[in-house]
């Protein structure tokens, strides 16, 4: 699965350098996409809003403010961060809409191919894990004399 999510990433970086965003990496567009559409959250919203964990999002939140792409402002307490996209962000948001609805395409294109669609995989795997994390799955041999 890592090697198919490299694959895949791997090809989308690909097309932002073709597009002239290099260092723009794919795991920052849910969190554009997320802002474009919302506007300004928290990490913690955010987190829950593309499905990873907050320290996750904190840390790509964090990649993208190196980049100038999201600035970070205090929240309603001193533990919250609220998020917003920059200037720099929003003057991406055509292009970056482009090569979304680019993506979407090609995995459409992708999932007709296979005999099982891969997204449709995807999302039973994540309701089943959601259901019975993989830890719960996991059965370890008794230790003896331990």
């Amino acid at each position: 699965m890592r090697h198919l999510l490299e694959l895949m990433d791997g090809a989308v970086a690909e097309v932002y350098a073709d597009l002239g965003l290099d260092g723009f990496r794919p795991r920052f567009t849910p969190i554009v996409r997320v802002l474009a559409a919302s506007g300004p959250c928290s990490i913690r919203d955010l987190a829950h809003a593309i499905g990873v964990t907050h320290s996750a999002a904190s840390q790509t939140v964090a990649q993208m403010a190196k980049q100038e792409l999201v600035a970070l402002a205090p929240g309603e307490d001193a533990r919250q961060r609220i998020v917003r996209l920059t200037r720099k962000a929003e003057r991406l948001l055509p292009e970056l809409d482009a090569e979304w609805a680019a993506t979407t395409a090609a995995a459409r294109a992708l999932d007709a191919e296979l005999s099982y669609p891969l997204s449709r995989l995807v999302d039973e795997a994540l309701a089943a894990l959601r259901n019975r994390p993989m830890r719960q799955r996991i059965e370890l041999p008794k230790r003896v004399g331990v």
